[in-house]
């Protein structure tokens, strides 16, 4: 909730600020939005739990219940559009058997009861069958002990779905226990409902269910309902952040004010290793200095920018400058020898035969473009440091400015903000350390907005690909050989050197997850040998939305194409005959096929191009008709077609998979990031064009298959197959096939 500020000199009647309360962010009917406060120690203790303030009840650390009977569920994941508030308060109300408007929502303290242990079985999936259990229970403690909260790897339901039902089902069954023994009856006769305790023609709200319940008493074990007994399960219901954000009472990370604050604008070295030389000011300019930026601060962020203007600064770089030597070494490496295999079956030198199908693919560096730049609001007084803003890793945030300002983590309060677009790229906190070293400088609270020049000039990039494919058919049809030589840097290692840099490796070597989706495929080969080679270079790199997939699902569903067209083969038969024993994966590809009216004519000029891509546990499929209109790439329809196992919030669902595909065919036609003297060339939208809304498809068909399979992520899979299907699309429509992105310079050329 916000709160009017008390008065002072800096926070006059009549202007627009606030300070957040502590039971801020709550969102349900009728509340709005604002922060609040959690935090913890690492590793030992662990204090501030959720707490409930007078007349509201804990049952347990999932649930808790107001005095007019209003739910909140904690969520640890961030908001940033992909309606995870309403999806942890879907699996809640269901189980509980609340009433859908008596619902609400609230951050989850930094507390190892909010853990992404889901996270755990991410980084064991490459482990042989046999260790991954020993390796899950073994990644989930260690998560907990970590605190480890992140938003990433489309996790957030899967990671958490179970939890929530089975503390909503101890909850219901407390209720239920009051309630019966108030009544005198069986608390197996006993149900809840519409935000009711019920017995036969007897009905008690849950804000007089929860008075009476006995928090030290046990309860019987929990049992969760049938799936037939669900009522919210797989139903469309309104989001619960959308109405303060339609109204703009939402507070993104811009929008925090605090009495006596400054702003600041700043300016970032080359990227790489760089370090801040020297600078200077003219008089009257207030600027502070970090290890490889240069800040000044200003009474608005207009005065700000100006003063940045006339600072003078200089940096140094170790190393080598990032320029384009690095696409040269990618595709000499990819051609070379070097590297090591990561997955290989079968034979494959001999079955290629004497004229194998070749294919080289490349794939450019990619900002992440978020409309939201970095931002971040610092107060650091006493010891103690507050910051406000869009984060996707409360751990980071509070590791990383505990250690820059030499804190430690229990002085530390992150106050997270809905995210106006992530991507990965806000998993990383340089803005929130950024802000609190200029706060402590200057002595006053500092809201830091990075230009968007800054935004894309110094970001953590998709890295860029070259990947040499060699392949041979069978006379049947089939895939006789499968070799890949994947050129590509490690993300991974890229990301934890600057984030946890204990877990990271001084030279990464080839690696399976760094080139996930390539190293297995789902299609049926008698041979199959993959090859990584980690190349080292300067440029920091960062997850983009589906990591790897965003690459891999382009290489090797363009090359299914290729070895289609070598067998003289429809796409989707020849897909289809390799999946005989995948009935998930065949089922995905007809139903995206049927969508996209796979069979139909195109009009002239335009094709239908078709991918298939499993990633993040979820199996999704897409095609596109497209073909180029007056020199340009033109998208007229999508059909995308998912099986994430159960939808548990379908509009939810469709909502990623059309927001991925326009993501995905945005970069595929016309992003990239290239790099001169260690400085990107592209900083601003007038250099790298997204997709406009003029230019998005006329027609977006999603369909959603429900298998009962575990639960798959949603926010990610629908991406990697955008990039292929549209190449697929263009090579059947001009008749020249292209191998690097993006599009646009290809059919331009």
């Amino acid at each position: 909730m916000l709160q009017r500020s008390p008065e002072t000199p800096e926070n006059k009647p009549g202007a627009t600020r606030f300070l957040p309360s502590r039971r801020g962010f709550l969102i349900g009917t009728g509340a709005t939005v604002g922060l609040v406060v959690g935090y913890a120690l690492w590793p030992r203790t662990y204090p501030g739990g959720w707490t409930a303030d007078e007349g509201e009840t804990l049952l347990g650390p999932w649930v808790k219940i107001g005095p007019d009977g209003r739910v909140t569920v904690p969520v640890p994941q961030a908001e940033m559009g992909q309606g995870v508030m309403s999806g942890f308060a879907q699996i809640v109300a269901d189980e509980l058997g609340a009433a859908w408007k008596m619902m609400a929502v609230e951050p989850a303290p930094w507390h190892p009861d909010y853990a992404n242990v889901g996270m755990a079985y991410l980084g064991t999936k490459s482990l042989p069958p046999m260790v991954r259990g020993l390796g899950s229970r073994i990644g989930v403690e260690v998560i907990r002990r970590m605190n480890l909260h992140l938003t990433g790897g489309s996790t957030s339901i899967k990671s958490y779905h179970d939890q929530l039902r089975g503390a909503a089902a101890e909850a219901r069954q407390r209720l239920v226990a009051a309630a019966a023994k108030e009544w005198g009856v069986s608390a197996g006769d006993v149900d809840t409902a519409d935000n009711f305790v019920v017995y036969k023609a007897n009905r008690m709200a849950f804000a007089d269910a929860v008075k009476l319940v006995d928090a030290t008493a046990d309860v019987p074990e929990a049992k969760l309902r049938a799936p037939s007994a669900q009522k919210l399960a797989g139903k469309a219901l309104p989001r619960i952040d959308l109405p303060p954000k339609v109204d703009g009472s939402a507070r993104y990370g811009g929008d925090v004010r605090l009495p006596g604050m400054v702003y600041a604008a700043i300016r970032h070295g080359p990227v790489g290793a760089s370090k801040l030389v020297s600078a200077k000011a003219p008089a009257g300019v207030t600027l502070v200095k970090g290890p490889s930026w240069v800040a000044t601060v200003g009474a608005t962020t207009w005065d700000a920018r100006r003063m940045l203007e006339s600072v003078e600064a200089s940096f140094s770089v170790e190393g080598r400058k990032a320029g384009p030597w690095i696409a040269e070494e990618l595709a000499k490496a990819a051609s070379g020898d070097g590297g090591g295999v990561v997955a290989e079956e079968g034979d494959v030198e001999p079955r290629l035969g004497s004229v194998p199908v070749t294919a080289e693919y490349s794939l450019p560096f990619l900002s992440h473009a978020t409309m939201e730049p970095m931002t971040a609001t610092a107060r650091v007084t006493g010891g103690q440091a507050e910051v406000w803003g869009p984060i996707q890793s409360l751990t980071i945030g509070h590791m990383q400015v505990a250690d820059a300002l030499g804190l430690e983590t229990d002085a530390v309060v992150i106050h997270p903000t809905i995210i106006g677009g992530g991507f990965g790229r806000k998993a990383e906190a340089d803005a929130m350390v950024e802000a609190a070293l200029i706060a402590r400088a200057v002595g006053k609270p500092v809201q830091l907005i990075w230009s968007r020049e800054e935004d894309m000039g110094s970001g953590r990039y998709r890295p860029p690909v070259h990947a040499r494919m060699r392949g041979a058919v069978t006379p049947e049809r089939g895939i006789a050989a499968w070799d890949a030589r994947v050129a590509v840097p490690d993300v991974g290692n890229s990301f934890m050197s600057r984030n946890m840099p204990m877990m990271a490796k001084d030279k990464p070597g080839p690696s399976a997850p760094a080139i996930e989706g390539l190293a297995e495929i789902p299609y049926a080969t008698e041979s199959f040998r993959v090859a990584h080679i980690p190349i080292e270079q300067p440029v920091p790199l960062g997850y983009w939305r589906s990591v790897g997939h965003s690459f891999s699902g382009f290489v090797v569903e363009s090359f299914a194409d290729e070895l289609a067209a070598a067998a003289g083969a429809d796409p989707l038969n020849f897909r289809l005959e390799l999946l005989k024993d995948k009935p998930r994966h065949a089922a995905v590809l007809k139903a995206a096929a049927d969508a996209g009216r796979w069979n139909d004519p195109a009009p002239r000029g335009f094709a239908r191009g078709i991918a298939l891509h499993e990633s993040f546990g979820s199996i999704a499929a897409m095609v596109v008709l497209a073909g180029l209109v007056e020199g340009k790439v033109k998208v007229l329809e999508v059909a995308t077609a998912i099986d994430c196992g159960r939808a548990i919030a379908p509009d939810s669902v469709r909502a990623q998979l059309e927001g991925a595909a326009i993501m995905g065919l945005s970069a595929a036609i016309g992003e990239a990031v290239t790099f001169e003297d260690g400085e990107a060339q592209q900083r601003n939208f007038h250099m790298y064009p997204v997709l406009q809304m003029a230019d998005t498809p006329v027609r977006l068909v999603t369909v959603i298959l429900d298998s009962g399979a575990e639960l798959g992520g949603v926010g990610e899979p629908g991406l990697p197959c955008a990039a292929p299907a549209l190449a697929n699309a263009l090579a059947k429509a001009t008749g020249k096939r292209a191998r690097s992105l993006p599009l646009a310079q290809v059919y331009t050329a």
